[in-house]
């Protein structure tokens, strides 16, 4: 087995803490050439580049980076333990980095996950957006513990990958109580000559609608469309056309926008999927997440794994 050298290691998590190789020598009371010295090793034991240079200056690889990650926790790990045996309980929260697909609702978003938030152990939260096929990878070099999103992972995607199907829940139609009113009555064929605001056709939900409308024969009148939800439903808000939103937030919908369901479309389900690299989960914050979607927010999901 290759064992790291855990000075080198040392050295290069300092340089990317401190932003410089010149302040982590001050740091560590070490010359220039000794640091840097001890960095071509490292790069030499990983295999690849810590850093690139960008002008007079360093910029951490997507290899230095992951090899960043992993330090941080060794190093933090060891205090802990330099705390413990002295007898001082580290109280250190959990770490949890969650990507979350730019389409999926923000109000389902928190619903999902508030259970991480209410353990007895504290968790430290980073969430970050952005289209899935693009956090995948961060997925696989284990920059991010979990992808929520409304759809699983695509085959296409070159990245070892796990599905976990959290549920799905009916569609509603929401609007302004004027357009609830004007537009209401003879739902949903109604929906063929009213306003509509529409997700981006990237979202799983937005196939599902299109789908239906096909099949009822009925010509939509999209006048706007959003890969934000919650632009969406601000638009919305505002009288600009009715909108879709999952029946699982629709007490929220209604009190935070000021808006009415007209109706359901019972046909129309959007999907919520936990993505992860483990089969397994092992994550404290991330079993949370899952059972509690899977009893609690969407309770007719069965237990599948």
């Amino acid at each position: 087995m290759d064992w790291l050298n855990y000075h080198h290691l040392l050295y290069f998590w300092t340089v990317v803490r401190e932003g410089s190789i010149t302040q982590a020598c001050e740091k560590l009371h070490l010359s220039q050439p000794t640091i840097s010295s001890q960095l071509r090793k490292l790069e030499r034991a990983v295999g690849g580049k810590l850093f690139s240079r960008v002008g007079r200056g360093l910029q951490v690889t997507d290899t230095g980076r992951m090899v960043y990650r992993y330090a941080d926790e060794i190093f933090t790990l060891g205090q802990e333990l330099s705390d413990a045996i002295r007898g001082r309980a580290p109280g250190r929260p959990t770490r949890l980095v969650v990507g979350i697909s730019e389409v999926l609702p923000k109000l389902v978003v928190y619903r999902l996950l508030r259970p991480a938030l209410e353990l007895p152990e504290p968790v430290h939260l980073v969430c970050e957006e952005a289209a899935v096929n693009e956090m995948l990878p961060r997925l696989a070099a284990h920059e991010l513990d979990l992808v929520l999103s409304d759809a699983p992972a695509s085959t296409n995607i070159r990245v070892r990958a796990f599905n976990h199907d959290l549920g799905d829940c009916p569609v509603a139609i929401f609007g302004t109580p004027q357009l609830a009113e004007q537009y209401g009555p003879n739902f949903p064929q109604s929906l063929a000559e009213a306003p509509l605001l529409f997700p981006t056709a990237n979202s799983s939900v937005r196939r599902c609608l299109d789908q239906w409308f096909d099949a009822q024969d009925l010509r939509p009148k999209v006048v706007a469309e959003f890969s934000d939800s919650a632009l969406m439903k601000s638009f919305g808000q505002e009288g600009r056309g009715l909108f879709p939103g999952p029946t699982v937030i629709q007490d929220e919908i209604q009190r935070q926008y000021n808006v009415r369901p007209l109706g359901t479309l019972d046909d129309v389900r959007e999907r919520f999927y936990a993505i992860t690299v483990e089969r397994h989960l092992k994550h404290p914050a991330v079993v949370s997440i899952v059972n509690a979607a899977r009893q609690q927010l969407f309770p007719s999901k069965q237990e599948t794994e």
